[in-house]
């Protein structure tokens, strides 16, 4: 797991669709209030869907870098690279959209879900886990607003997006920043 970093270059090779749904799978099992399991994953390998998927992302991410996003961060961004321009989101062979629901349809008894966002974030972190297990590759993209998931993929509003989770095998050209992270004496203490 120490070894996992965001890609944004991916390889054409298509990974079985079996790990990607044994990924959701796992993150299906992930722990939620009520047991009311918020979340859902829209799993995207339609080359169209994608297509339109980018342009709306690309749109929005525009409007965030030329306007709105404060200099210190854009400063911040440089070593990653990254600018409105999203090639990943049709590169990759599969994008999952996972939304939350603070609707249920697991028959809890008020038909409410509880702690819908903290539960899909615990979700989001076994589907992580779980592709880079599978030897995968992953970028979390987080364009805001992300509402033009519902309508590029037909969903209601009691869906609110969450993420885009781009899932592939690393381009043997993917530039990966050399960065370190907190050791655990900064980041834990024992009591």
């Amino acid at each position: 797991m120490l070894s996992r970093r965001s890609i944004r270059a991916f390889s054409r090779v298509k990974p079985n669709m079996e790990l990607i749904l044994n990924a959701v799978r796992t993150a299906a099992s992930g722990p939620s209030g009520a047991n009311s399991q918020p979340w859902h994953f829209a799993i995207i390998r339609d080359a169209e869907i994608k297509k339109r998927l980018r342009a709306a992302a690309e749109n929005t991410e525009r409007e965030f870098y030329e306007f709105k996003a404060p200099a210190g961060l854009l400063d911040d961004l440089k070593p990653f690279r990254t600018n409105f321009s999203k090639p990943h989101l049709t590169e990759a062979p599969y994008l999952i959209a996972v939304f939350s629901r603070s609707v249920s349809d697991n028959a809890t008894a008020s038909g409410s879900s509880y702690y819908a966002r903290e539960s899909t974030g615990i979700a989001v972190g076994l589907l992580l886990s779980s592709l880079q297990v599978a030897g995968l590759s992953t970028l979390t993209h987080t364009p805001n607003p992300m509402t033009f998931l519902n309508e590029c993929l037909g969903l209601d509003r009691s869906y609110r997006p969450y993420m885009i989770v781009v899932v592939g095998y690393k381009a043997d050209e993917a530039f990966v920043p050399d960065l370190t992270k907190k050791r655990l004496e900064d980041v834990c203490t024992v009591f």
